[in-house]
């Protein structure tokens, strides 16, 4: 799977669990550490981590699986997929972190075939 597919695939399977504000980030230009930046928002702790798990097992079974996940227990957890780092957060840490605002010369990756408004 090329990182497009890889990402494409997570955020089809964030969109299907209802995540909020579902953002891709094209990294490449700004940073050594991965090409893809997805940041999405659970409405709980407990959806975000619904979320994480969700990716996590539905990459599994395409054969994907993560390098390393960090923060299970708090309410940003990030899943890297080497070129692609998921980061699902809590609304609340989300606007704390502000992830888009320091990534904010990225190229924001075009996922609107993939994801439904609500």
């Amino acid at each position: 799977m090329t990182e497009l597919e890889v990402l494409r695939e997570i955020v089809k399977v964030l969109d299907k669990k209802k995540a909020k504000d579902i953002k891709a980030l094209e990294i490449t230009e700004h940073s050594i550490v991965a090409d893809y930046f997805i940041i999405c928002s659970g409405t709980s702790n407990t959806h975000v981590k619904s979320l994480a798990d969700e990716v996590e097992f539905e990459m599994k079974e395409k054969g994907v699986e993560p390098y390393h996940i960090e923060g299970k227990a708090t309410g940003w957890i990030l899943l890297d997929y080497n070129s692609v780092l998921v980061h699902v957060f809590t609304g609340e840490t989300r606007e704390y972190y502000n992830l888009e605002r320091l990534w904010q010369d990225a190229k924001e990756v075009d996922i609107s075939d993939i994801v439904t408004e609500e």
